[in-house]
């Protein structure tokens, strides 16, 4: 009886999510408010109908009392969050907080599903985060002084990377941060945000030759510190950032080809200089050939998406525990395996969701300072959604991949995101 209800769920949940998702993208043929605040509560019933499918599921398969508890916490947590936003910041976009709440609860589904604890500990930072994000508005309506930062700004960048660089614990052969009472902290996360601050509040000061050299040295520093420390993610990501705000701020074709090119440069130095850069771009390339040296990991992920199929295996019908950091960096392949991969694309297309109404609401800004900030990090310069690389399976079937994955061995308008949230305050008009 338990196999027919997680079989029959999984088609629910994937119905459910395709329903969800249509309405994020023909939402914005509407213009009526009432037909747009019946559609988002639609969304809102269709998350917490697959929050709930998700979680009576896993109480069968477990049958542990826990998951009956642990789904009411996530229920009021994503209750509070629509209720909350809506009182007090009545133009928020309920669109960008019905996708965040959407993927926030496939979030904890997933983490509960692999690891209990880490889903807990994931709730509790979620919880936090939301509380403060709450007051961001507040912060930004009040401290006008922000874009006179700059130096704050590139100080404090520069010092948070070089304690990183000096003090920092290696970790897959780069040196990312600090383990603090169990807790990871990655200081190159937030000075991605700090980055972007400062290089907004330089070129809001002036567009001088002079100032736009400084900027440059500042961020070239940057990206120097995270290079010593092999942090060669967050540097690209630093490297593409400033190359993007200089050319919006500029609008100098120059710029942009004379950063490409050096960028070209120092990627084949990092080629010939850093064994991990090889073996990376060699499992990019091929992970198959480099199984045993780099590949298992991008393997086992692309095993498991082609293990799902279209439709997944079901919750605890599959084994995402065989992939490398499932619960971190591969949870995408986690949930194409067992919730299947139109769930998983569906999830694309929300981002994708988000990423409109980010555009059009950092369209919609007069202030310099704020417009070129919101415009790149909008555009996801951060690297915290991460998916994997989907590959062709020819020829391949569910139990061929099984059977892989046994072998051994990612003002007027004022505006702020926090967690991914949008804030906004306008002179006219209703967010969606």
């Amino acid at each position: 009886m338990v196999n027919i209800i997680v079989e029959l769920s999984k088609y629910l949940m994937i119905i459910f999510i395709t329903m969800y998702t249509y309405l994020c993208f023909n939402i914005f043929g509407y213009y009526d408010p009432d037909k747009k605040k019946q559609m988002l509560r639609r969304q809102n019933v269709l998350m917490f109908t697959i929050h709930m499918i998700a979680f009576v599921v896993m109480y069968l398969e477990t049958e542990d009392i826990k998951m009956f508890a642990f789904y009411l916490m996530q229920a009021v947590l994503l209750g509070a969050i629509i209720l909350l936003y809506t009182l007090i910041y009545p133009k928020v976009s309920r669109l960008v907080v019905n996708n965040m709440c959407m993927l926030l609860s496939i979030g904890l589904i997933m983490l509960t599903r692999l690891n209990y604890e880490k889903a807990v500990k994931q709730y509790v930072i979620a919880a936090g985060t939301v509380a403060l994000s709450l007051v961001v508005p507040v912060i930004i309506r009040k401290f006008k002084k922000l874009p006179e930062w700059r130096k704050f700004y590139g100080i404090a960048g520069i010092v948070s990377l070089g304690v990183v660089a000096v003090l920092g614990q290696v970790s897959y052969g780069a040196k990312l941060g600090f383990t603090i009472g169990g807790i990871s902290i990655q200081p190159s996360e937030l000075v991605k945000i700090v980055f972007v601050f400062f290089v907004a509040a330089s070129f809001k000061y002036s567009m001088e030759f002079k100032n736009i050299v400084i900027t440059t040295a500042v961020a070239a520093f940057h990206v120097l510190i995270l290079v010593a420390s092999k942090d060669l993610g967050a540097a690209l990501i630093i490297f593409v950032v400033y190359l993007t705000m200089l050319y919006v701020a500029t609008h100098q074709p120059l710029y942009l080809l004379a950063g490409l090119g050096a960028g070209s440069v120092a990627s084949v130095a990092a080629y010939y200089l850093f064994g991990h850069v090889r073996t990376r771009v060699n499992v990019w390339r091929d992970p198959f050939a480099t199984y045993d040296n780099g590949g298992y990991q991008v393997a086992q992920s692309l095993f498991a998406i082609g293990t799902g199929g279209w439709f997944g295996m079901g919750l605890f019908q599959g084994e995402p525990d065989t992939i490398p950091v499932a619960d971190e960096d591969f949870i995408f392949s986690a949930i194409s395996e067992e919730m299947g991969l139109i769930f998983a694309l569906c999830m694309i297309l929300i981002c994708v969701s988000c990423y409109i109404m980010f555009l059009n609401i950092a369209m919609q800004l007069h202030n310099m300072f704020y417009k070129t900030w919101n415009l790149l990090y909008f555009s996801g310069i951060s690297d915290n959604w991460r998916s994997d690389e989907v590959y062709s399976f020819h020829g391949s079937n569910a139990s061929a991949g099984k059977l892989r994955r046994k072998l051994p061995s990612e003002h007027a308008d004022y505006v702020c995101n926090y967690s991914r949230v949008v804030y906004i305050k306008r002179r006219r008009g209703r967010g969606y």
